[in-house]
């Protein structure tokens, strides 16, 4: 019993030591937040200001744009109805300020703007951006305070889902803070098209606003412009997609951010509620190519003994089983999934390491494929 107890107790003082480092690390990191305010000597900005700097950012980028101060305000009023979902007045005052603000050292923008032929504005430097603003060594600390505290609760089961992530956040900071080469490296494609369109496909999916879409696919030979009720965010293979349906239609639509030519909101059709199940959707294909169940296959796959453990230690799909285990380390693998491009592209990828058995429309695929390739060399 006594054991009992002070198994207990030392329970009890871990759980408040525990709390006590937290609390100690709440403090630190409130009081770096207030000491950077009173750093920039400017109370905390409100989120309607923030919206509109960013606002002023993003218009002034645009170059082929002539930017006047009505055009600002208007630009400006549109964002925040977008985000708020009311229309809230935004006075010539207001803009001239905010842009005054930009301007100064306040918020550590510096913001180029000049006027030109007395009435329009635009960055004198092009390639100036807001978000290029490096944090300061005041914004590193808190940032740093926030991964220690955030690495407490790394454990617990609210984080399951975000594996990784705060290691990646720490070596961000710490590089940014040490000015050294990453230690966690991701691939990136910063030159892919579409990106732009993130936020805006985020906030409709969020708030539940339709869009509207000008696209065009890679088979089309004009561009067409629709209503979209978006439902998700994918990204695969360095691409990015939302997933959604035509607003009258029920089929689901994958369509690629860098197929997309122009977007904004359709404020005048009310959203499609929608169970959509992201999981149940994918749970039988490779990739983002979701076909119908004609086309679920049971396939089974040839890897060679070079091979087998990666296949393996990575499976291909979640179905992904071993069958029979050979000699020599090659192994025989089965899967039931959809038979898409995707698929046919990852064992395309691995050559000559992996054969396929089953079933014969896919092997007659994959074959006829790869006596095209031999075609392209055997030519030279």
């Amino acid at each position: 019993m006594g054991r009992v107890c002070r198994k207990i107790l030392n329970g009890t003082c871990l759980l408040k030591n525990f709390e006590g480092r937290v609390c100690r690390k709440t403090s630190r990191l409130r009081e770096s937040r207030y000491l950077l305010a009173v750093k920039k000597e400017i109370m905390p900005l409100n989120k309607n200001a923030l919206i509109r700097y960013r606002t002023i950012d993003k218009c002034l980028q645009n170059r082929y744009k002539k930017w006047t101060l009505k055009d600002l305000i208007q630009s400006c009023s549109d964002a925040l109805y977008e985000y708020e979902g009311k229309t809230v007045n935004v006075s010539r005052r207001t803009v001239q300020l905010d842009i005054q603000m930009m301007r100064s050292d306040k918020l550590g923008y510096n913001a180029p703007i000049v006027v030109y032929d007395v009435k329009y504005y635009k960055y004198e430097d092009e390639e100036y951006r807001i978000t290029d603003i490096p944090l300061t060594e005041m914004d590193m600390d808190v940032l740093t305070e926030s991964v220690e505290m955030l690495k407490q609760f790394k454990d617990f089961s609210l984080f399951s889902e975000l594996n990784g992530v705060i290691q990646k956040l720490e070596d961000k900071v710490y590089r940014e803070k040490n000015q050294q080469s990453a230690i966690i490296h991701m691939d990136k494609n910063e030159h892919l098209k579409g990106l732009n369109f993130l936020d805006i496909l985020y906030q409709s999916i969020l708030k539940k606003l339709v869009l509207k879409i000008t696209y065009q696919s890679f088979s089309a030979r004009k561009s067409s412009l629709f209503s979209f009720h978006a439902y998700i965010l994918k990204e695969y293979n360095n691409r990015w997609f939302v997933i959604g349906r035509k607003d009258g239609e029920e089929k689901i639509l994958t369509l690629a951010l860098d197929r997309i030519i122009k977007l904004n909101y359709d404020l005048k059709l009310d959203y499609q509620q929608t169970n959509f199940d992201a999981d149940k959707y994918y749970e039988n294909t490779y990739g983002v190519t979701v076909l119908t169940d004609r086309q679920l296959i049971n396939v089974e796959l040839k890897v060679d003994r070079y091979n087998a453990p990666y296949v393996i230690t990575k499976p291909f799909h979640h179905s992904q089983q071993t069958i029979e285990t050979f000699e020599d380390g090659s192994v025989t693998i089965k899967l039931r999934l959809h038979h898409n491009f995707e698929l046919e592209r990852l064992i395309l990828g691995f050559a000559e390491s992996i054969e396929v058995l089953k079933p014969k429309k896919l092997r007659n695929a994959i074959q006829y494929k790869l006596r095209k390739a031999y075609q392209l060399y055997e030519s030279k």
